[in-house]
């Protein structure tokens, strides 16, 4: 079930969601996805260790800043 979601038009579609039982997914456009236990960047996909939601936005936006 789908717990929260909000998105937002800019210079790419930045997408955020939250779904129960821990599953989620943050993008922005094609540059970056967090989703489930991984992450792409720039085409490249990794895993990724969910901690809270706070250190997943925080990962998120620091990914966002090194790509500029």
């Amino acid at each position: 079930m789908l717990l929260y979601r909000e998105a937002v038009v800019g210079d790419e579609l930045l997408v955020l969601e939250l779904h129960d039982a821990g599953r989620y997914l943050l993008r922005y456009g094609e540059r970056v996805e967090y989703r489930d236990g991984r992450k792409r960047v720039g085409g490249r996909w990794s895993a990724y260790a969910f901690r809270s939601v706070e250190q997943l936005r925080y990962d998120f936006e620091q990914e966002l800043r090194r790509l500029g």
